[in-house]
């Protein structure tokens, strides 16, 4: 009876989430809530247990970084490299959209996909306007690239964050399993973007003179404080590609580096925790209750039975449903909950692995699906809805299916080059 009660709360969440016709905060909190005024979680213990409760090595994660994000805006760095980008393609429209993605690529494994998009995206509608160019395209084609992006590193895309986490894998576990295939999938989605985005390559001369005639040197706002943050984020970086041998968690790395740059940066604390995605982060340890109803009562672990018998032997059977069957629906439905429900029941498949190795085979396989079918929709993955929402504000709008028809493409692709990596690379 409770494990109907607790399934039934999720999934009525769920659907709400998806049609996003309410506020996905409100959603997990008033779910949460239910769950735990029913008896559904496991008490106080939801604050303290690791797997029936909150993780909250993920919320300090994503804390230190929205706080490193906030300050390392104020120098005015993510301007200036737009404006770079835009003055070194000279105005043509398909050298300007290879440089923006590359930019946003490049940032999407060291920043949250959502920070990304909020940095770029509205300098990106800027350039665009100024060369009398359509911003839809770019800013579609930036989302899309720092999703794929974002899946080389543990703190590049909340679904990985959530992974890392759970199967206990390192900053440097996810640069040498993740970072070769996202590389591949990269370069050929920027070759397709050729294709996929052909007639919107417009070039205008007159208007090129504008953008070459911006400043990029004027954006920066704080050379002095650029230098010294730099200098923190290069160690906060070397900090989670060295926490396995430090044994120093990366939620740690990230708020001792949100301190430390506080202090050299002299930026004021108030108007940097303004840039933090508080609501971000109360979704997050909403949906972690949500989620551990799910495991006191039952429910994962019937799951997850269910999925050891039916993949039997056959991991590599295995490895493909967790790959196609992630990029799916991870395309209908944002990609943080639906990692964080099949979380517990990946680990207990990967625990009736023979060898460590299938083990992880199988956590890379979902990792990857639930990454890149984050470019599925407008609505399966956060960046995406941040993205859409901005192209609103500006006088941009992009419907569900301008973006979808782009999105379903990319996915598939990616996920087949996925699929074909982790064969050759695991199972072969």
């Amino acid at each position: 009876m409770t494990a109907a009660l607790a399934l039934t709360i999720f999934v009525v969440a769920f659907i709400f989430i998806a049609s996003e016709k309410v506020d996905k905060v409100k959603v997990v909190l008033v779910a949460s809530g239910a769950m735990a005024v029913l008896g559904l979680v496991p008490g106080a213990d939801v604050f303290f247990s690791e797997h029936e409760g909150i993780d909250w090595n993920v919320i300090f994660l994503l804390f230190g970084m929205m706080v490193i994000v906030g300050i390392v805006k104020q120098t005015g760095v993510f301007d200036y490299l737009a404006i770079w980008a835009a003055k070194k393609s000279r105005g043509r429209p398909y050298r300007l959209m290879v440089m923006l993605m590359l930019i946003t690529a490049i940032a999407s494994p060291f920043l949250d996909n959502v920070t990304t998009i909020m940095l770029v995206a509205p300098v990106t509608v800027v350039v665009c306007q100024r060369l009398n160019i359509a911003a839809r395209p770019y800013l579609i084609a930036e989302v899309l690239a720092s999703n794929i992006g974002g899946a080389a590193t543990l703190i590049g895309d909340p679904p990985n964050i959530i992974i890392g986490s759970r199967a206990g894998l390192t900053f440097v576990d996810f640069l040498v399993h993740m970072a070769p295939i996202v590389t591949v999938v990269f370069v050929v989605f920027v070759l397709a973007t050729r294709l996929l985005f052909r007639s919107s390559f417009q070039y205008h001369p007159d208007h090129v003179d504008a953008v070459m005639a911006l400043k990029e040197r004027r954006a920066i706002t704080d050379a002095g404080m650029l230098r010294r943050c730099l200098i923190v984020f290069a160690g906060v970086v070397l900090g989670f590609g060295l926490h396995s041998v430090l044994h120093i968690d990366p939620a740690v790395v990230a708020l001792v580096g949100a301190g430390v740059m506080l202090l050299v940066s002299g930026a004021d604390l108030s108007d940097v925790l303004r840039e933090v995605e508080w609501a971000t982060l109360v979704f997050f340890m909403g949906l972690f209750v949500m989620v551990a109803g799910l495991v006191h009562t039952g429910v994962i672990g019937v799951i997850g039975t269910w999925a050891v018998d039916a993949v039997g032997d056959n991991y590599f059977l295995a490895a493909t449903a967790l790959l196609f069957g992630s990029a799916v629906l991870g395309a209908f439905f944002d990609n943080i909950p639906y990692t964080a429900t099949m979380a517990p029941i990946v680990e207990g498949v990967a625990a009736e692995a023979p060898d460590k190795e299938t083990g992880r085979a199988l956590w890379w396989s979902f990792a990857l699906g639930a990454d890149f079918g984050g470019n599925g929709t407008a609505v399966a993955a956060s960046a995406n809805v941040v993205a859409v929402g901005i192209a609103a504000r500006t006088g941009n709008p992009i419907t569900f299916w301008q973006f979808t028809k782009y999105g379903i493409g990319v996915t598939l692709l990616s996920s087949v080059l996925a699929w074909l990596y982790v064969w050759i690379r695991y199972f072969m």
